[in-house]
C-alpha cells in the first residue's frame, strides 16, 4: 500500500512541477509532496515525521476548503456547486473522495509496515 501512495505523490510530484511552471509561484501545498517522496524513497529515518506534517497541511486546507463551502452555501446556495469542464460535480463525490483519499493517507502514516519500512536499512 505503501508503494501505491508513493505512486500517487510521483503524480503530485508531475502536476506540482507543472502548476510551478505553469503559474510562475509555488506553495507549501504542491511542493510539499518532494521531501515526503523523497523520504519514503530513500527510506529516511525522518520521512514519516514530513509526512504526518504533509497529512497535517492538507486537513487543515480541506478543512479551510469545507468551512467557506458551508458559509458561501449559507449565503447563496444556488452558487455553491463545482463545474468542470463544463460538467457539474456534485459535492457528495468530491467529499467522499476527498475523505477516501485522506483516509487512505492516515491509515498508510500511522501503519506498522510503514514504520517497519522506514526502520530498514538502506
Amino acid at each position: 500500500m505503501l508503494a501505491v501512495l508513493m505512486f500517487i505523490y510521483v503524480l503530485l510530484a508531475f502536476a506540482a512541477l507543472w502548476r510551478t511552471a505553469t503559474t510562475q509561484s509555488y506553495d507549501l501545498f504542491t511542493l510539499g509532496v518532494f521531501p515526503v517522496l523523497y523520504g519514503l524513497i530513500m527510506r529516511r529515518y525522518w520521512a514519516a515525521v514530513v509526512l504526518k506534517i504533509y497529512l497535517a497541511i492538507q486537513t487543515v486546507a480541506l478543512l479551510a476548503l469545507a468551512t467557506a463551502a458551508v458559509i458561501a452555501y449559507q449565503i447563496t446556495p444556488e452558487d455553491v456547486k463545482v463545474v468542470f469542464q463544463g460538467r457539474d460535480i456534485p459535492i457528495s463525490a468530491i467529499v467522499f473522495s476527498a475523505l477516501i483519499a485522506m483516509s487512505f493517507q492516515y491509515w498508510i502514516a500511522f501503519s506498522q509496515k510503514t514504520k517497519d519500512y522506514l526502520k530498514q536499512e538502506e
